[in-house]
């Protein structure tokens, strides 16, 4: 892992870059295929775009990050809400220096950040990828009751997001468990924090002010940030597209890779991006 040091943190990202290898379309994508920078969801690490590291690559440099409080990542002071999604959009913004990224891709929480750190910091890649996101993430009450208690409340958080056609439609055991360790090792605190600050976003009146791409995508049974709200993201950006990944629910980008990988080839070489 890498660091950058902002704001008084340090925030770890991972590069990988197999586009110049025999593996990849050449030293001609290197040199024009703009890299890409993954946001991870609430209570993730930049482990979930593992598939994207591994194989995006072969493409074009990409990078994905631990955000605050997250993985490698050391910690923010920032309350839960505007604050926090502030520091987040921050860690985005000192990564995305360091690796010239000109692609974002987010997602949840992650397309949370990565929309206001264009819409509040002045970001300007050259696409946005809002993966199981949208423009407003209210999160129900049930859920934000067991982050916030005791007594169980958190397990009874996880074991829900684990339900069906939530995070995954149809998961192997080996991706439950990765996503379920991932949220404990992430704890409580963070997690909830993550989840209170998506349930404060919304920025539906203002995506008419995002001046690049947007392609949002997720999978077609993903009951968090169901297709609705990307069909929404699109018609209401000024230049926005969005499709739906089968077989797949809101981490499509891990349980379905290959079809996630292709729509983001597909979309970025269509844009000649």
């Amino acid at each position: 892992m890498d660091t950058v040091r902002h704001d008084g943190r340090s925030t770890a990202y991972r590069v990988t870059d197999r586009s110049g290898t025999d593996a990849g379309r050449g030293s001609e994508a290197t040199d024009t295929a703009a890299p890409v920078l993954c946001v991870h969801g609430s209570g993730g690490t930049h482990a979930v775009w593992k598939s994207q590291l591994g194989r995006l690559s072969r493409d074009r440099p990409v990078a994905a990050l631990d955000l605050s409080g997250h993985g490698d990542s050391e910690d923010t002071a920032a309350d839960a809400g505007p604050d926090a999604l502030d520091a987040y959009a921050r860690d985005v913004l000192a990564v995305a220096d360091e690796t010239d990224a000109r692609v974002f891709v987010g997602n949840s929480l992650g397309g949370a950040v990565v929309l206001r750190a264009v819409l509040d910091h002045g970001a300007r890649p050259d696409a946005v990828v809002l993966a199981g996101s949208g423009a407003k993430l209210a999160v129900t009450e049930d859920l934000r009751r067991w982050l916030a208690g005791s007594d169980g409340g958190f397990e009874r958080a996880i074991e829900f997001l684990h339900g069906d056609d939530l995070l995954f439609h149809d998961a192997t055991d080996q991706a439950l468990e990765f996503s379920e360790q991932a949220m404990r090792e992430a704890g409580r605190e963070v997690v909830e924090r993550d989840f209170r600050s998506c349930h404060t976003f919304d920025v539906r009146d203002r995506l008419g002010d995002v001046d690049c791409p947007v392609f949002a995508l997720t999978g077609e049974y993903d009951r968090l940030t169901p297709p609705k709200y990307h069909e929404y993201v699109a018609e209401n950006v000024p230049d926005g597209e969005w499709t739906t990944v089968p077989d797949a629910a809101h981490l499509s980008m891990l349980e379905t890779p290959e079809a996630f990988n292709d729509e983001i080839r597909r979309f970025l070489d269509d844009r000649q991006i």
